[in-house]
């Protein structure tokens, strides 16, 4: 039987395609400005009194090609430290005598305590180097508040660190040398800090703020980082107080900063150094600025200088410099005496945290909280103000109480489109992943996503539009000079409307900052109604003319929701590679459900405001089958694409794992293996055919039958092992560790324990770190009756339950592996104390380097060596 479609069918379906074509348009300029194609970089011969790209990213092939690894325990890294203190003492022989430039190279040491990723650990580090420049006019004094400008030289296990953050190093140093070859003056100092070791958890950061002269100068700080190489240069946090984003928002030639990233920003596992500025260890007003897109290759072998995005590092450095010049010129910079004797003075941007966004970077939109607070409550105010004001133009004809009723089934109904254009990806995910075996497909390919669960989310937008004709009206049509379906219309719209203006209310009372979204849909609904029914008295409710007339005044706020919503969800896509892999059966399925409910959420935003008006027009039958098809199409199309490419590559941590005992024995060793997403190691050997024939795993693999790795096999990198699961071991051969060294690390007393009047029991303990030759870090995991030690000020963290363990105190030490580590511990009874170590060296030995390599190119590996041993006192 013919499909046959009627008039109204080919009416719908051309504004379809004419809806599809605009959002379409709308993609490509999103597009376009999230990969800065509107950027032109400059060249290496560019004017000195300009920033260029092309001579930042010079420092950027040095430090990640020429140098050979910038990871702690490595020599690579002070080659780096040695590189930029060069690069800077060029510039200060440069300088007139009209700015001074000072230049230093500092070794920092201390001990604290933090909480990462929720949990409470001691970090305690020694001997790592910090680069720091101050530039200033020639009769500034040593006490003058000063700008710090903050990025990092060291690198992650196994990454070239190209994007993280050589780049944040390459546009410091090309700012530092435009400070002067510009010939302007700063009227306050400027602080660079080139810190050594952020990704060993901010010791650089830390070692500045407690041991460096300078840090009490700094009046506020700008933190440049890398979570991806390229792309929006996103202002992710900001504060104490509004001023940093305020200043941002006045100078920043390419503004790109929404306040709702402070919003997500808690919620992905990672830190920066912005906390130990702002929050831990001072209370400087700062930014936090960081590349966001190509998070493929954050941390991973393939951060390389290919992967840097044209036109990112230029416009980096062009909101830098304008950013250093107002900071400098700001009267509201002071240092930290200043600040804290003025604390409790009020100016007109003390609110913790402003509301600001900006538009495509084309400019930026800023108001404080106090305006916020006025602001986002108007739309609700126009919400319940309407129905008294439409019963007094009809002259008591209509009821305020009918209008109302109307009005509140409106914004449910839209707010079950909403609900259902979440759950239908959702539950499309869900179904297409029984029949799969193979999780994240869009990994690689994310328009797979948007092609996926796109149709869908339409489709449970409409669905309510369906059945709105089955409810009768509260107000009585027969009085009215009007037709039921303008009645119906108007009360989707402000029902639409009042659901906009709640939830943006609902941000401002939850002290959240992202309600500007919500805020610029109902003022741009606002602003559409009016021009509807203007067109309305001309050409009918029901023409098409009357329906463009109601989109054409959206079509600003609709380009910023596709961008945001695009951003976002391409953001979270590349994110979910790292995410963490959950347990079964739950695991297999959460990343596409994260991602098909975020692409509803996305669908709320950028096509929810049109469906009170152009719903009636989409809601049909034959579109619905369209739409389904399409679904059902794009899901059985994404079964045939593979989840990973170089392009996108799937994290594995590959542990060569060593049992020790007495300092020179090997008492165990074995491979081990974790993933860090949802497709388990099983779909690694199915796709790697010869690392599983190295590993001897058979075509019948099962979890079941294999051996798992315990969770504190993984010590060592402790907390990120929390997010492993099913993790996997192989035992294997030692003879190679032998062979490579005479020592491995061991704990032993060099002293006699003391014991106190109370009771309490000392113990002096010695960590040797043997012959390893690259080590990252030690971690020591201690539990028994233990009440003080002699890190962090004496102060223990909170303990930790691992596994339903007896708690455990965790405490990670770095630096300089040839010296030993003295310490104590102090029991509170004579009952034993346990000490684990796990320490991380970065070279590879035996089998474990043949077997790294037979992993294929669209698998990174993390790969190392972890010399495990345990004592008791």
């Amino acid at each position: 039987m013919a499909w046959r479609l009627s008039a109204a069918d080919v009416s719908g379906f051309k504004f379809l395609l004419s809806l599809a074509i605009m959002y379409g348009l709308m993609a490509m300029l999103a597009h376009s400005v999230v990969h800065m194609k509107f950027i032109k970089p400059l060249e290496i011969d560019a004017p000195l009194d300009r920033f260029s790209e092309a001579r930042a990213v010079e420092h950027v092939r040095i430090l990640s090609k020429e140098i050979d690894g910038r990871q702690e325990g490595r020599p690579g890294l002070q080659e780096a430290a040695d590189y930029i203190k060069g690069q800077l003492e060029m510039t200060k022989e440069r300088a007139g005598s009209h700015i001074r430039v000072d230049v230093e190279e500092t070794i920092v040491n201390g001990s604290f305590n933090m909480m990462f990723l929720g949990y409470s650990i001691t970090l305690a580090y020694r001997n790592h180097t910090n680069i720091v420049t101050r530039m200033s006019s020639a009769d500034s004094l040593d006490t003058d508040p000063s700008l710090l400008l903050n990025g990092h030289f060291d690198s992650p296990l196994g990454s070239p660190g190209a994007g993280d953050c050589g780049s944040c190093v390459a546009s410091m140093l090309e700012v530092a040398r435009l400070t002067v070859d510009s010939g302007w003056v700063p009227p306050r100092p400027i602080v660079f800090l080139f810190n050594g070791a952020e990704e060993l958890y901010m010791l650089g950061s830390h070692g500045f703020m407690k041991t460096h002269k300078w840090h009490d100068t700094v009046g506020a700080f700008i933190n440049v980082e890398a979570s991806g190489t390229g792309g929006l240069d996103l202002v992710c946090q900001s504060g104490p107080g509004s001023w940093p984003s305020h200043v941002y928002a006045q100078s920043a030639v390419y503004p790109m900063a929404h306040s709702a990233a402070q919003d997500i920003f808690p919620i992905i596992p990672g830190d920066t150094d912005y906390r130990i500025f702002s929050q831990d260890f001072g209370n400087i007003p700062g930014l936090d600025i960081i590349f966001l897109l190509n998070g493929y290759f954050y941390h991973t072998s393939y951060d390389t200088l290919e992967r840097l995005l044209p036109g990112s590092i230029q416009a980096r450095g062009e909101n830098l410099f304008s950013l250093i010049k107002a900071f400098t010129n700001s009267s509201k910079l002071q240092n930290t005496h200043d600040r804290e004797s003025f604390a409790t003075t009020s100016n007109e941007y003390t609110d913790e945290r402003a509301i600001f966004f900006d538009y495509l970077t084309w400019f930026m939109i800023f108001y404080s909280r106090r305006v916020a607070v006025v602001l986002h409550s108007i739309p609700v105010a126009i919400f319940l103000g309407v129905p008294f004001i439409l019963c007094l133009l009809y002259s008591g004809l209509r009821s305020w109480f009918a209008i109302f009723c109307d009005f509140t089934r409106g914004m449910l109904f839209h707010f079950a489109g909403i609900i259902l254009a979440i759950i239908f990806p959702i539950l499309f995910s869900i179904l297409r992943l029984l029949f799969s075996g193979r999780a994240m497909s869009w990994f690689a390919h994310p328009y797979l996503a948007f092609m996926m669960f796109v149709p869908c989310s339409l489709v449970g937008l409409l669905t309510p539009r369906i059945v709105w004709s089955c409810f009768p009206l509260s107000q009585d049509v027969s009085d009215l000079k009007t037709s039921r379906e303008a009645l119906s219309k108007e009360a989707r719209f402000w029902g639409a409307f009042g659901f906009y203006a709640i939830l943006t209310l609902a941000y401002l009372v939850a002290g959240l900052s992202g309600g500007f979204l919500t805020f610029f849909v109902s003022a741009s609904m606002l602003a559409a109604w009016p021009s509807f029914c203007f067109s309305v008295k001309y050409f009918g409710c029901h023409s098409l003319r009357s329906t463009v007339f109601y989109i054409i005044p959206l079509i600003p706020c609709l380009t910023y929701c596709v961008y945001f919503g695009g951003f976002l969800a391409q953001f979270l896509i590349e994110k979910m590679g790292m995410m963490g892999s959950v347990p079964p059966p739950y695991g297999y399925f959460l990343p596409d459900i994260i991602v098909a409910a975020i692409i509803g959420v996305a669908m709320g935003w950028c096509v929810g405001p049109l469906i009170p008006i152009c719903g009636h027009w989409l809601a049909r039958s034959s579109i619905f089958q369209l739409l389904l098809h399409l679904t059902v199409l794009a899901l059985a199309l994404s079964s045939q694409f593979f989840p990973y490419s170089t392009d996108a590559p799937k994290r594995v941590v590959f542990q060569h794992t060593f049992l020790t005992a007495d300092g020179n024995q090997v008492v165990d060793s074995s491979y081990d293996f974790s993933v860090l997403d949802s497709n388990s190691l099983a779909f690694v050997f199915k796709y790697a055919p010869e690392v599983a024939n190295e590993l001897h795993v058979s075509s019948e693999f099962s979890f079941e039958a294999a051996t798992l790795s315990r969770r504190e096999t993984w010590m060592a990198v402790f907390p990120f092992s929390l997010l492993f699961s099913r993790s996997l071991k192989f035992p294997t051969q030692s003879d190679g560790i032998l062979k490579q060294y005479k020592y491995f690390p061991h704990l032993s007393v060099y002293k006699q324990h003391t014991i106190s009047s109370e009771g309490s029991r000392r113990v002096h303990l010695e960590l040797s770190l043997g012959s390893l030759e690259e080590v990252w870090v030690t971690v020591l995991n201690i539990t028994g009756p233990l009440s003080s030690w002699s890190f962090a000020d004496n102060v223990l963290p909170a303990p930790e339950p691992l596994d339903g363990g007896p708690p455990s105190y965790i405490c990670r030490l770095s630096g300089a592996s040839h010296e030993n580590w003295t310490f104590w511990l102090e029991a509170s009874s004579s009952e034993d104390l346990r000490v684990e170590v796990a320490v991380i060296d970065q070279k590879l030995v035996g089998g474990a380097k043949k077997l790294k390599s037979l992993f294929p190119d669209w698998v990174d590996v993390t790969a190392y060596s972890s010399f495990m041993s345990s004592y008791v006192f």
